[in-house]
């Protein structure tokens, strides 16, 4: 009896996981216009943007790029949020855009983010490990955003 019912079960979630599959969010990159890009905008040195590139990119920034399990529902559904949540929040394609002040402030928040472990996100660092940033790039990240705050307010 439990024998079958276990079977049962197991159809049946095998049948859901592959229902699922077919509600998937639609993966894009918005396009990027030139001149309009953080590094178009502000001198971003090679490391700060292998930490950037690296560590916030995929989600706050219209060049993401999409691994092999981001077409795998419910994970998709997860970064899809992630992502959208991200580019509205901050994103290093419209720097340009954004207001002086903005710019400030999303750069304090930024050194904020990295020094107090919510950024990188943790569930993007235990699909991307290599993600986690170290105290030492954390205190490169920080240094690098403190140069451009005390410009701009010059």
């Amino acid at each position: 009896m439990i024998s079958k019912l276990l079977k049962i079960t197991a159809v049946l979630l095998a049948l859901s996981f592959i229902a699922i599959q077919f509600s998937r969010p639609e993966f894009n990159n918005p396009p990027v216009i030139p001149g309009q890009r953080l590094e178009d905008i502000t001198d971003v040195p090679d490391e700060i943007a292998g930490i950037l590139n690296r560590s916030c990119a995929d989600c706050h920034s219209n060049e993401t790029r999409y691994p092999w399990y981001s077409g795998i529902a419910p994970i998709s559904w997860g970064m899809y949020d992630h992502i959208r949540l991200g580019r509205e929040e901050l994103n290093f394609s419209v720097w340009g855009t954004y207001s002086e002040k903005r710019r400030v402030r999303k750069l304090e928040e930024m050194c904020e983010e990295v020094t107090e472990g919510n950024m990188p996100f943790y569930q993007y660092l235990w699909l991307q490990p290599g993600s986690n940033l170290s105290s030492v790039q954390k205190s490169a990240l920080c240094k690098w955003t403190e140069t451009h705050i005390a410009e701009a307010k010059e």
